[in-house]
Protein backbone atom coordinates (compact mmCIF):
# COMPACT_ATOMS: atom_id res chain seq x y z
CA UNK A 1 0.00 0.00 0.00
CA UNK A 2 1.32 3.54 -0.98
CA UNK A 3 -0.09 6.54 0.66
CA UNK A 4 -0.42 9.82 -1.12
CA UNK A 5 -1.04 13.09 -0.12
CA UNK A 6 -2.90 15.70 -1.93
CA UNK A 7 -3.26 19.65 -1.55
CA UNK A 8 -5.88 21.95 -3.03
CA UNK A 9 -5.62 25.53 -3.95
CA UNK A 10 -7.31 28.55 -5.06
CA UNK A 11 -10.87 27.94 -4.66
CA UNK A 12 -11.22 25.43 -1.42
CA UNK A 13 -11.33 28.61 0.69
CA UNK A 14 -14.03 29.11 3.30
CA UNK A 15 -15.04 31.55 6.21
CA UNK A 16 -13.63 29.59 9.63
CA UNK A 17 -11.57 27.65 7.74
CA UNK A 18 -8.18 26.30 9.74
CA UNK A 19 -9.64 28.29 13.16
CA UNK A 20 -10.34 24.58 14.84
CA UNK A 21 -6.50 24.19 14.11
CA UNK A 22 -5.43 27.56 15.77
CA UNK A 23 -7.78 26.75 18.94
CA UNK A 24 -6.99 23.51 19.92
CA UNK A 25 -3.43 22.39 18.58
CA UNK A 26 -0.51 24.24 20.00
CA UNK A 27 1.84 23.91 17.31
CA UNK A 28 -1.12 25.21 14.85
CA UNK A 29 -1.26 27.90 16.68
CA UNK A 30 2.31 29.20 16.82
CA UNK A 31 2.59 28.47 12.93
CA UNK A 32 -0.21 30.24 12.39
CA UNK A 33 1.11 33.08 14.54
CA UNK A 34 4.43 33.14 12.93
CA UNK A 35 2.73 33.34 9.56
CA UNK A 36 1.08 36.72 10.50
CA UNK A 37 4.28 38.43 12.02
CA UNK A 38 5.75 37.11 8.30
CA UNK A 39 2.61 38.48 6.14
CA UNK A 40 2.81 41.46 8.39
CA UNK A 41 -0.49 41.43 8.40
CA UNK A 42 -3.51 39.23 10.63
CA UNK A 43 -4.08 36.48 7.98
CA UNK A 44 -5.60 34.32 10.45
CA UNK A 45 -8.19 37.32 11.45
CA UNK A 46 -9.59 37.32 7.96
CA UNK A 47 -9.65 33.38 7.77
CA UNK A 48 -12.10 32.77 11.15
CA UNK A 49 -13.74 36.03 10.78
CA UNK A 50 -13.88 37.33 7.41
CA UNK A 51 -16.48 37.01 4.54
CA UNK A 52 -16.25 34.69 1.46
CA UNK A 53 -15.88 38.16 -0.56
CA UNK A 54 -12.76 38.94 2.17
CA UNK A 55 -11.37 35.32 1.18
CA UNK A 56 -11.29 35.79 -2.45
CA UNK A 57 -8.70 38.17 -3.15
CA UNK A 58 -5.51 36.11 -4.40
CA UNK A 59 -3.46 38.48 -1.85
CA UNK A 60 -4.84 36.32 0.99
CA UNK A 61 -6.61 32.91 -0.50
CA UNK A 62 -3.46 31.87 -1.61
CA UNK A 63 -1.33 31.89 1.97
CA UNK A 64 -4.69 31.60 3.50
CA UNK A 65 -5.37 28.37 1.84
CA UNK A 66 -1.84 27.02 2.07
CA UNK A 67 -1.69 27.93 5.82
CA UNK A 68 -4.31 25.64 7.12
CA UNK A 69 -2.55 22.64 4.89
CA UNK A 70 0.34 22.99 5.94
CA UNK A 71 -0.64 23.30 9.56
CA UNK A 72 -3.13 20.43 8.80
CA UNK A 73 -0.03 18.49 7.61
CA UNK A 74 2.54 19.27 10.03
CA UNK A 75 1.02 19.82 13.28
CA UNK A 76 -1.13 16.37 13.13
CA UNK A 77 -0.24 13.67 15.61
CA UNK A 78 -0.02 10.47 14.29
CA UNK A 79 -0.23 11.19 10.57
CA UNK A 80 2.24 8.42 9.06
CA UNK A 81 4.73 9.61 6.32
CA UNK A 82 2.85 10.10 2.60
CA UNK A 83 4.78 8.06 0.03
CA UNK A 84 4.08 10.44 -2.51
CA UNK A 85 2.49 14.28 -2.86
CA UNK A 86 1.12 16.29 -5.06
CA UNK A 87 -0.87 19.52 -5.18
CA UNK A 88 -3.23 21.44 -7.55
CA UNK A 89 -1.64 24.66 -8.38
CA UNK A 90 -0.72 26.89 -5.44
CA UNK A 91 -1.34 23.17 -3.07
CA UNK A 92 2.01 22.14 -4.42
CA UNK A 93 3.85 24.50 -2.23
CA UNK A 94 1.68 22.77 0.58
CA UNK A 95 3.27 19.53 -0.81
CA UNK A 96 6.85 20.29 -1.31
CA UNK A 97 6.53 21.84 2.54
CA UNK A 98 5.41 18.45 3.75
CA UNK A 99 7.74 16.37 1.77
CA UNK A 100 10.36 18.51 3.25
CA UNK A 101 11.89 20.48 -0.15
CA UNK A 102 11.04 23.68 1.59
CA UNK A 103 10.80 24.94 4.83
CA UNK A 104 7.60 26.54 6.25
CA UNK A 105 8.48 30.05 6.65
CA UNK A 106 10.49 29.79 3.21
CA UNK A 107 7.06 28.46 1.39
CA UNK A 108 5.29 31.39 2.87
CA UNK A 109 7.08 33.62 1.80
CA UNK A 110 6.86 32.37 -2.11
CA UNK A 111 3.58 32.09 -1.76
CA UNK A 112 3.11 35.62 -0.95
CA UNK A 113 4.80 36.97 -3.55
CA UNK A 114 2.98 34.68 -6.15
CA UNK A 115 -0.23 36.03 -4.82
CA UNK A 116 0.25 39.56 -4.55
CA UNK A 117 2.52 39.19 -8.36
CA UNK A 118 -0.74 37.37 -9.72
CA UNK A 119 -3.20 39.49 -8.39
CA UNK A 120 -1.29 42.90 -9.76
CA UNK A 121 -1.62 41.09 -13.39
CA UNK A 122 -5.35 40.28 -12.33
CA UNK A 123 -5.85 44.10 -12.20
CA UNK A 124 -3.78 44.95 -15.11
CA UNK A 125 -4.66 42.58 -17.92
CA UNK A 126 -8.00 41.73 -17.59
CA UNK A 127 -8.53 37.87 -18.33
CA UNK A 128 -11.24 34.67 -16.90
CA UNK A 129 -11.46 31.18 -16.58
CA UNK A 130 -14.25 28.99 -17.50
CA UNK A 131 -15.09 25.35 -16.81
CA UNK A 132 -15.97 23.31 -19.33
CA UNK A 133 -18.35 19.92 -18.97
CA UNK A 134 -18.13 16.93 -20.72
CA UNK A 135 -16.07 16.98 -23.92
CA UNK A 136 -12.56 15.49 -24.25
CA UNK A 137 -9.41 17.20 -23.70
CA UNK A 138 -8.22 17.15 -27.52
CA UNK A 139 -11.31 18.88 -28.44
CA UNK A 140 -11.19 21.17 -25.83
CA UNK A 141 -7.54 22.11 -27.42
CA UNK A 142 -8.37 21.99 -30.97
CA UNK A 143 -11.08 24.74 -30.19
CA UNK A 144 -9.44 26.72 -28.05
CA UNK A 145 -6.57 26.90 -30.58
CA UNK A 146 -9.65 27.76 -33.19
CA UNK A 147 -10.37 30.93 -31.70
CA UNK A 148 -9.47 34.55 -31.86
CA UNK A 149 -7.34 35.82 -28.80
CA UNK A 150 -5.95 34.26 -26.39
CA UNK A 151 -7.66 31.12 -24.63
CA UNK A 152 -5.55 27.82 -23.45
CA UNK A 153 -7.16 24.64 -21.15
CA UNK A 154 -5.42 25.31 -17.75
CA UNK A 155 -6.55 22.77 -15.59
CA UNK A 156 -7.10 19.15 -16.37
CA UNK A 157 -8.90 18.99 -13.21
CA UNK A 158 -10.04 15.16 -14.41
CA UNK A 159 -11.55 12.88 -17.68
CA UNK A 160 -14.52 15.75 -18.94
CA UNK A 161 -13.67 18.00 -16.83
CA UNK A 162 -11.34 20.65 -18.41
CA UNK A 163 -10.87 24.85 -17.53
CA UNK A 164 -9.58 26.80 -19.93
CA UNK A 165 -7.86 30.43 -19.25
CA UNK A 166 -7.24 33.82 -21.40
CA UNK A 167 -8.85 37.27 -22.56
CA UNK A 168 -12.13 37.32 -21.91
CA UNK A 169 -13.65 37.89 -25.29
CA UNK A 170 -11.32 34.74 -26.22
CA UNK A 171 -12.66 32.95 -23.25
CA UNK A 172 -16.49 33.80 -24.40
CA UNK A 173 -15.94 32.75 -28.07
CA UNK A 174 -14.35 29.81 -26.88
CA UNK A 175 -17.42 28.91 -24.72
CA UNK A 176 -19.54 29.58 -27.27
CA UNK A 177 -17.95 26.88 -29.23
CA UNK A 178 -17.50 24.50 -26.82
CA UNK A 179 -21.77 24.32 -26.27
CA UNK A 180 -22.01 23.94 -29.87
CA UNK A 181 -18.98 21.47 -30.05
CA UNK A 182 -21.74 19.30 -27.70
CA UNK A 183 -19.81 20.59 -23.89
CA UNK A 184 -23.01 19.74 -21.33
CA UNK A 185 -21.51 23.43 -19.93
CA UNK A 186 -19.12 25.96 -20.57
CA UNK A 187 -19.46 28.06 -17.58
CA UNK A 188 -17.28 30.94 -16.74
CA UNK A 189 -15.69 31.05 -13.54
CA UNK A 190 -15.91 33.52 -10.51
CA UNK A 191 -12.16 34.06 -10.33
CA UNK A 192 -9.88 37.41 -10.53
CA UNK A 193 -7.95 36.45 -13.68
CA UNK A 194 -6.44 33.86 -16.32
CA UNK A 195 -4.51 31.54 -14.06
CA UNK A 196 -2.49 29.49 -15.62
CA UNK A 197 -2.10 31.07 -18.96
CA UNK A 198 0.12 33.35 -20.71
CA UNK A 199 -1.55 36.26 -19.10
CA UNK A 200 0.56 35.79 -15.80
CA UNK A 201 4.02 36.12 -17.62
CA UNK A 202 4.66 39.28 -15.17
CA UNK A 203 3.98 37.32 -12.27
CA UNK A 204 6.26 34.43 -13.49
CA UNK A 205 9.30 37.33 -13.98
CA UNK A 206 8.73 38.38 -10.28
CA UNK A 207 8.50 34.70 -9.02
CA UNK A 208 11.08 33.37 -10.46
CA UNK A 209 13.59 36.03 -8.42
CA UNK A 210 12.04 34.76 -5.03
CA UNK A 211 12.64 31.11 -6.19
CA UNK A 212 15.91 31.65 -7.49
CA UNK A 213 17.15 32.80 -3.85
CA UNK A 214 15.25 30.16 -2.00
CA UNK A 215 16.67 26.72 -0.54
CA UNK A 216 14.87 23.62 -1.96
CA UNK A 217 16.40 20.45 -0.75
CA UNK A 218 15.97 16.58 -2.69
CA UNK A 219 12.43 15.94 -0.75
CA UNK A 220 11.52 13.06 1.47
CA UNK A 221 9.05 11.46 -1.31
CA UNK A 222 8.47 12.11 -4.57
CA UNK A 223 6.17 15.21 -5.52
CA UNK A 224 4.09 15.43 -9.00
CA UNK A 225 4.36 18.18 -10.17
CA UNK A 226 1.92 20.26 -12.28
CA UNK A 227 3.59 20.94 -15.01
CA UNK A 228 5.28 17.42 -15.97
CA UNK A 229 2.76 15.25 -14.26
CA UNK A 230 5.66 13.47 -13.13
CA UNK A 231 7.32 12.24 -9.63
CA UNK A 232 10.07 14.56 -9.37
CA UNK A 233 13.11 14.78 -6.60
CA UNK A 234 15.50 17.08 -8.27
CA UNK A 235 15.53 20.33 -6.58
CA UNK A 236 16.25 22.30 -9.92
CA UNK A 237 13.76 20.53 -11.67
CA UNK A 238 11.74 21.09 -8.65
CA UNK A 239 12.39 25.08 -9.10
CA UNK A 240 11.69 25.07 -12.66
CA UNK A 241 8.50 23.25 -12.73
CA UNK A 242 7.51 25.76 -9.83
CA UNK A 243 7.57 28.33 -11.89
CA UNK A 244 6.84 27.84 -14.91
CA UNK A 245 3.51 26.37 -13.36
CA UNK A 246 2.26 30.02 -13.38
CA UNK A 247 2.08 30.29 -17.02
CA UNK A 248 1.21 26.20 -17.98
CA UNK A 249 -1.81 24.26 -17.46
CA UNK A 250 -2.12 22.09 -14.51
CA UNK A 251 -1.86 18.73 -15.44
CA UNK A 252 -3.87 17.15 -12.43
CA UNK A 253 -5.82 14.09 -14.29
CA UNK A 254 -2.81 12.37 -15.36
CA UNK A 255 -0.52 13.07 -12.25
CA UNK A 256 -3.30 11.51 -10.27
CA UNK A 257 -3.45 8.64 -13.04
CA UNK A 258 0.76 8.66 -12.57
CA UNK A 259 0.49 7.98 -8.92
CA UNK A 260 -2.26 5.20 -9.28
CA UNK A 261 0.24 3.41 -11.92
CA UNK A 262 2.90 3.65 -9.46
CA UNK A 263 0.94 1.64 -6.72
CA UNK A 264 -1.10 4.59 -4.84
CA UNK A 265 -4.14 2.74 -3.35
CA UNK A 266 -4.74 5.65 -0.34
CA UNK A 267 -5.36 9.51 -1.18
CA UNK A 268 -5.74 11.78 1.74
CA UNK A 269 -6.40 15.40 0.68
CA UNK A 270 -4.96 17.49 3.41
CA UNK A 271 -6.65 21.44 3.56
CA UNK A 272 -9.43 23.84 3.39
CA UNK A 273 -12.79 21.69 1.20
CA UNK A 274 -12.78 18.12 -0.37
CA UNK A 275 -12.70 19.47 -3.72
CA UNK A 276 -9.78 17.06 -4.59
CA UNK A 277 -11.10 14.31 -2.96
CA UNK A 278 -14.14 14.08 -5.71
CA UNK A 279 -11.27 14.81 -8.51
CA UNK A 280 -9.31 11.53 -7.56
CA UNK A 281 -12.90 9.53 -6.91
CA UNK A 282 -13.66 10.01 -10.45
CA UNK A 283 -10.07 9.58 -11.84
CA UNK A 284 -9.32 6.36 -10.71
CA UNK A 285 -12.97 4.95 -10.52
CA UNK A 286 -12.53 4.11 -6.64
CA UNK A 287 -11.87 0.78 -7.36
CA UNK A 288 -9.53 -0.27 -4.55
CA UNK A 289 -8.84 3.22 -3.96
CA UNK A 290 -9.27 4.71 -0.27
CA UNK A 291 -10.00 8.84 -0.62
CA UNK A 292 -10.06 10.53 2.55
CA UNK A 293 -9.88 14.26 3.68
CA UNK A 294 -7.80 14.96 6.75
Amino acid sequence: MKRAYVFPGQGSQFPGMGKELYEHNERAHAMMELANDILGFRITDIMFEGTDEDLRATRVTQPAIFLHSVAAALCTDGLPAPDMVGGHSLGEFSALVAAGAVGFEDALRLVSVRASEMQKCCEKVPGSMAAVIALPDAKVEEICAGVEGLVIPANYNCDGQVVISGEKEAVARACEALKAAGAKRALPLSVGGAFHSPLMEPARLELAKAIDRTDVLAPRCPIYQNVTALPETDPMRIKDNLLQQLTSPVRWTQSVKNMLADGATEFREIGPGTVLQGLVKRISGAAGVEVTVL
